[in-house]
């Protein structure tokens, strides 16, 4: 049995999830990310309770 490690990612950025636009703030700036080339999904740190933009590369 093979065990894969947990890829390494990068927090771009964290926007709280209470945010009064939702989960806008974080779509558009991962959006921005994305026409710039990186890709940056927006995921739900459940445990902060934030809208984190990461890439799975790293950053300079």
């Amino acid at each position: 049995m093979t065990t894969a490690l947990p890829a390494q990612r990068t927090v771009l950025a964290r926007f709280p999830a209470g945010h009064p636009r939702g989960s806008w703030p974080a779509d558009e700036y991962a959006a921005a990310q994305r026409a710039q080339g990186t890709d940056a999904p927006v995921v739900m740190d459940l445990d902060s309770d934030q809208l984190i933009v990461v890439t799975n590369t790293t950053t300079q």
